[in-house]
């Protein structure tokens, strides 16, 4: 019972000693940590990790040789110098791009759709592929496409709605997943 009397005391003894190092110096420190990394988040981080320092180090900060705030802010420095030297070791991070898309773990999957989409296309009549060919993989609207193949806009959405019809049914067949597949045409075709 002893024993657990006095892990309650110490807990709260040093919920106290954070408390009061926080409260006297952690302004001081975030300040400092801001000017230091430019970035409130990192700044914070240092902050809270310089007081679990202090923790560890009771003995430090009662040795009565120099401040608590100058051990603390050296701390802090030390900490930011551990972070960019460690950056620094390490290959650069590349920020995630909205535009793009993140790499999938396993590509398998999407790579047998779109050798059977392919195989598919060489199935359908030279006519609709060559309107699928131009809206899918050139990326070509409807009007241009039929300048392009030198046919009415009418024709170009009637050739691409069966063409699509046609191919959808085709990977059916292939793959045996029926009719809603229809989404591994189009990024096949992407």
């Amino acid at each position: 019972m002893a024993a657990l009397w006095s892990r309650a005391r110490q807990r709260t003894s040093d919920e106290v000693l954070v408390r009061a190092l926080y409260e006297e110096h952690g302004r001081a420190l975030l300040a400092y940590a801001q000017r230091l990394t430019g970035d409130r988040a990192a700044a914070e981080d240092i902050v809270q990790e310089t007081l679990i320092r202090a923790w560890r180090h009771q003995e430090k900060l009662t040795n009565g040789r120099g401040s608590i705030r100058g051990w603390l802010l050296t701390v802090a420095r030390n900490i930011v110098t551990d972070r960019s030297r460690a950056r620094a070791v390490r290959p650069a991070e590349v920020a995630e791009s909205p535009t793009k898309v993140p790499v999938a773990q396993d590509h398998a999957e999407a790579v047998v759709d779109s050798m059977v989409v392919m195989e598919a296309l060489d199935r359908l009549s030279a006519d609709h592929r060559e309107v699928l060919v131009e809206i899918y993989f050139q990326g070509r609207t409807v009007s241009e496409t039929a300048s392009v193949l030198g046919i009415p806009a009418g024709t170009v959405k009637s050739r691409s709605h069966y063409a699509l019809r046609q191919l959808r049914e085709l990977y059916a067949e292939r793959t045996g997943t029926g009719r809603g597949r229809l989404t591994a045409v189009k990024e096949a075709a992407a």
